[in-house]
């Protein structure tokens, strides 16, 4: 993920295709170490390519991506409906206080 803020970050400061080397410079400059394998890797994998192009195709692909938030909810909604009627028919008889504690709470 460094290696590819780096090259983002050399695309925002007006640099058209970020070398290996600009890379280094950037992560150097935060304090950070540098493979130039991995940096390379990075500097191949978007060469001709724009970025904003890059980033939308992301988008796209991470939409399609299920994070638990609404497919989930959804199907334990009916299951909650249904679970609900049993619930009512069984009643619970209040709980006698009981002296176990001998008087004393948790945090006295």
């Amino acid at each position: 993920m460094k290696y590819l803020g780096a090259y983002l970050l050399a695309t925002l400061g007006g640099t058209a295709a970020p070398s290996a080397q600009d890379l280094l410079r950037i992560l150097e400059a935060g304090g950070l170490d540098c493979d130039m394998e991995d940096a390379g890797k990075v500097v191949t994998a978007l060469a001709g390519k724009n970025i904003t192009e890059v980033i939308a195709e992301g988008k796209v692909k991470l939409s399609s991506v299920p994070s638990g938030g609404s497919a989930p909810a959804a199907s334990a909604a009916p299951a909650a409906g249904a679970a609900a009627p049993k619930a009512e028919a069984k009643k619970e008889e209040p709980k006698e206080e009981s002296d176990d504690d001998m008087g004393f709470g948790l945090f006295d």
